[in-house]
């Protein structure tokens, strides 16, 4: 019994997570905003990659759920680009 609970405490967790990823919280990522903001708006990215050269970092994020897949720029900390895309039915 005490399997079958923690199995739905972690189903519920993951789907939370999920949940952010959608059209509304997309809208909510403005350029400017730091990352700090953004995760606050879309949790932990699915993936993200960093690069820095001659004084400017820049970083990649991705946050991917079943039906969509939101993607940010940052250089230097701050959103400077933004993709929303619909994840294709399999």
């Amino acid at each position: 019994m005490r399997i079958a609970a923690l199995a739905l405490a972690l189903v519920v967790v993951a789907a939370a997570a999920c949940s952010k990823i959608s059209e509304e919280n997309f809208g909510k990522v403005r350029d400017g905003m730091s990352e700090q903001e953004v995760l606050s708006v879309l949790g932990t990215p699915t993936e993200s990659s960093s690069v820095s050269v001659l004084g400017l970092s820049g970083t990649a994020s991705k946050w991917v759920a079943k039906d969509a897949v939101i993607t940010v720029q940052f250089v230097n900390g701050k959103v400077r680009g933004k993709s929303f895309d619909r994840a294709p039915i399999k």
